[in-house]
């Protein structure tokens, strides 16, 4: 069987989701604590499972995943994901300790549906953990080709958390310290016309398209180690820009 696109890159290994991944581990450490503690953790758009390991740490982990393509794989590698839609659940109410909604709600277009259904299935004192990309001004083909439906600005993230019930209680961005780098880049690309002719026949759609090729060892060590630092501070506060957004809030008692 080939390896579907989900699990084509060792994401431990690549700066930009190793970095994404200390960052959560470290707001959940804070936020909703650390070890199982008889917890229930659901991953939202699990995929493959690729983060399934990591939040295993807070529970018993339950994936969910609307695509059917990368479930067997998730299987083959000893994980418990299903398919369903992430604004139908089919969970009970107040099932889950954790939820994880991990760079997913963008592609999805009923999102006060998926907040929603996520404090639906949130018992009473549960977090909730939500990572998307930032800023519609830094839109590119990236986006397109992920089938993204919006960017968000850490503000706007905010409110619509809010308005599903949930109390936020961390909302800031991530990629801070490259951003100026990360985003000149996206806007470089686009002002010298350099996005990709999604009607050539070299398009691929089944190939893995984001932008994540991995990086010389140098460059990756380098940007991981700018990485470290940054989740150093973002335990510390909300960071004020960044090419991502990253949020913890919880379901009152």
């Amino acid at each position: 069987m080939t390896t579907p696109m989900l699990v084509q890159i060792e994401e431990d290994k690549h700066w930009w989701f190793a970095t994404r991944t200390r960052a959560i581990l470290a707001l959940l450490d804070k936020y909703a604590g650390e070890g199982k503690n008889g917890r229930r953790v659901l991953d939202v758009g699990a995929g493959a499972g690729n983060m399934m390991h990591h939040l295993a740490h807070y529970g018993d982990v339950v994936g969910l995943e609307y695509n059917p393509k990368p479930i067997p794989v998730a299987h083959e590698r000893g994980f418990d994901v299903r398919q369903g839609s992430a604004t139908d659940m089919p969970f009970e109410d107040e099932s889950f300790d954790l939820v994880a909604l991990l760079d997913t709600v963008e592609h999805i277009a009923d999102e006060k549906a998926v907040f929603d259904e996520t404090y639906r299935v949130a018992r009473l004192g549960g977090h909730i953990i939500v990572t998307v990309p930032a800023f519609m001004w830094l839109w590119s083909h990236n986006d397109v080709i992920n089938l993204h439906e919006r960017r968000y600005t850490a503000g706007e993230l905010r409110r619509k958390l809010q308005a599903s019930g949930w109390q936020v209680r961390y909302c800031g961005y991530n990629n801070c310290l490259i951003f100026p780098l990360g985003a000149g880049m996206i806007l470089l690309r686009k002002w010298l016309g350099k996005e990709p002719d999604m009607a050539s026949p070299h398009f691929d759609e089944e190939a893995y398209q984001v932008e994540m090729e991995p990086a010389p060892p140098w460059l990756n060590t380098l940007l991981e180690g700018i990485g470290k630092i940054e989740v150093a501070l973002l335990k510390r506060m909300e960071l004020p820009v960044g090419t991502s957004i990253i949020a913890v809030a919880e379901k009152p008692r």
